[in-house]
């Protein structure tokens, strides 16, 4: 990164609706106070946002798709962690 190039920040938004934070974007700030203030600019104009995080990206770990495999194979294994052998009632609706 030349010393002229703010940070990355990715951006987190949870709705009014939701329960749960989702990606919106991303954006260059000199810092966290800076990210989330420009953040609420950009990705808030309409008031729909109750919750920002900010993340530097330099800062996420992530798995790399090609290598799926290996990182979730063990999971088909655990057959108990699938719930495809429970009967759900019809009145407990979408889960």
């Amino acid at each position: 990164m030349s010393k002229k190039e703010w940070p990355l920040w990715e951006i987190f938004i949870r709705g009014q609706h939701g329960m749960s934070h989702r990606h919106v974007g991303s954006l260059h700030a000199t810092d966290a106070e800076m990210a989330m203030k420009n953040a609420r600019d950009v990705y808030t104009r309409r008031n729909e946002g109750v919750s920002i995080w900010v993340v530097e990206a330099g800062h996420i770990s992530a798995s790399v798709p090609s290598e799926k495999g290996p990182m979730f194979e063990p999971a088909k294994s655990k057959v108990y962690r699938h719930p495809t052998f429970y009967d759900i009632p019809d009145e407990a609706g979408n889960m």
